[in-house]
């Protein structure tokens, strides 16, 4: 799907799938990355949402992400930018994802797949306009959405791992624009990206 049509359809259904949005070498990175630190406890054991999902909360090499992916998001919504927040969280066997909708600093989301085992798809479940729609992401793809206006969901994982970072985003114009940088200082990236 061309750039043009991504806009369109983001612009329709207010929320659009990128294919390919990070690829190798970083998406292998972010994934030997993602599973290296869950494997060590080195993220937080789980949340309120998915008890028992290791996550972290602006990880400095998510926070690089969120601001690498900024450009390309400004441009499929067509929206200057503010990026306020990174959240990886690592999915295992039996984990799901209730229906919500999410908070004011998550007005623009990107929701990325950096990897999973097995490599079959788990749908990331989105409500439009038409209903619930099952989004299939393989790694490096991500589901570009409005967070706050368009309920998403995960049903139970059967599989073993997935690797997803979210990345959020608020319209420098726009009524959230308060949150820019999640109401922090700024983005945590102290750490630089090998890649």
């Amino acid at each position: 799907m061309t750039d043009e049509a991504l806009r369109q359809t983001f612009a329709r259904q207010q929320y659009a799938v990128m294919r390919s949005v990070i690829a190798d070498p970083l998406l292998g990175f972010l994934w030997r990355y993602v599973r290296t630190r869950a494997a060590n406890d080195a993220f937080a054991p789980g949340d309120h949402d998915v008890p028992g999902a290791a996550c972290a909360y602006a990880d400095t090499v998510m926070e690089h992400v969120l601001e690498r992916l900024r450009p390309a998001v400004e441009q499929l919504t067509g929206l200057r930018l503010y990026p306020t927040y990174s959240y990886v969280r690592v999915y295992r066997t039996g984990d799901a994802l209730e229906p919500h909708t999410d908070r004011e600093s998550c007005e623009i989301s990107v929701s990325v797949n950096l990897g999973q085992d097995p490599p079959a798809s788990w749908p990331l479940w989105i409500r439009g306009a038409a209903g619930p729609d099952a989004i299939h992401l393989h790694p490096g793809d991500a589901l570009l959405y409005r967070g706050i206006e368009r309920e998403h969901w995960r049903e139970r994982y059967d599989g073993v791992m997935l690797g997803q970072v979210f990345l959020h985003y608020v319209d420098q114009a726009g009524p959230h624009a308060a949150w820019r940088f999640d109401k922090r200082d700024g983005l945590d990236l102290s750490t630089p990206l090998p890649i």
